[in-house]
């Protein structure tokens, strides 16, 4: 049974992924078999770096939004989970409320939020008594501003997926651990920090892997609102606008991802190379 699973792994990742890092040192444009002539060793690569000018905004907006989902949403998402965890009133309404978001598809969460955002007629700025003022705040037009809107869009929706991961895990643990930190006098966050979290290990890998996963793979919200342009540049809409628009350059688009991928591995190996020298 094992084989099958073993299969599907290989063909569907890491097929994909070899294939992708051989595109990367050709200059194939999807039209004709790949030939000698087609290799070019790491120019796609030196390009990358010194020559393709949207490269590094892109990679620094990967590394923000990276960054606004470790620190800012993703603690959000676990804070609601434990105080939901209390079994107050009304927790299952408070439940659905912030699942909501997590059911709804990156592209109805991006024409959702364009709509609050909206100079003249959004909530936002009617909310704020700007809409018809002289300091009218263009959020998703400002490049100074735009990605930080979009960030708040994104963590409307993965605050409530992070919490329902979380607060699952929270369930699982068991009530006598607290029950025994409680008679010897430790105070609830000391319960969480001491108690709580390292049983919660199993669970943190998983928050974290998803957190790398949802920032790095950033792509529909910000191409709904206006193509990744504009301020709202990332690495995953430089590798469609090269490898599966009209432009076709494969190989180069091939190179973009292969750095996409290393960004993607590091936080994820740090992470458990830590969480197993813990454990060992």
């Amino acid at each position: 049974m094992v084989g099958v699973p073993l299969t599907l792994d290989l063909v569907l990742i890491w097929g994909p992924t070899l294939a992708s890092i051989g595109f990367s040192f050709t200059n194939w444009q999807n039209i004709g078999p790949i030939t000698g002539k087609n290799f070019v060793g790491f120019k796609n690569y030196q390009f990358l770096f010194t020559g393709y000018t949207l490269f590094w905004p892109a990679f620094i907006h990967n590394l923000i939004w990276l960054a606004w989902l470790t620190l800012i949403a993703t603690p959000l998402g676990m804070f609601f989970a434990v105080l939901l965890d209390r079994e107050m009133r009304g927790t299952r309404i408070y439940q659905s409320v912030f699942f909501l978001p997590v059911v709804l598809s990156l592209v109805v969460v991006g024409f959702i939020w364009d709509l609050q955002f909206t100079p003249t007629d959004g909530f936002i700025n009617n909310a704020l008594g700007t809409a018809k003022s002289a300091n009218l705040i263009d959020w998703l037009g400002n490049p100074r501003i735009n990605l930080f809107s979009i960030l708040i869009a994104t963590s409307w929706r993965h605050i409530g997926y992070i919490m329902i991961l979380y607060l699952a895990g929270l369930k699982s643990v068991d009530p006598s651990l607290r029950e025994a930190a409680r008679v010897d006098g430790a105070t609830e966050v000391q319960t969480f920090f001491r108690v709580v979290l390292p049983v919660m290990a199993p669970i943190n890998v998983i928050i974290v892997v998803v957190t790398a996963i949802e920032a790095l793979r950033a792509f529909d919200i910000a191409f709904i609102i206006n193509q990744g342009k504009n301020g709202l540049e990332l690495l995953s809409i430089l590798i469609y606008n090269n490898s599966i628009s009209e432009a076709s350059l494969v190989g180069f688009g091939s190179a973009i991802a292969v750095i996409l991928l290393l960004i993607s591995l590091v936080p994820i190996v740090a992470f458990l190379s830590r969480v197993m020298r813990t454990l060992a």
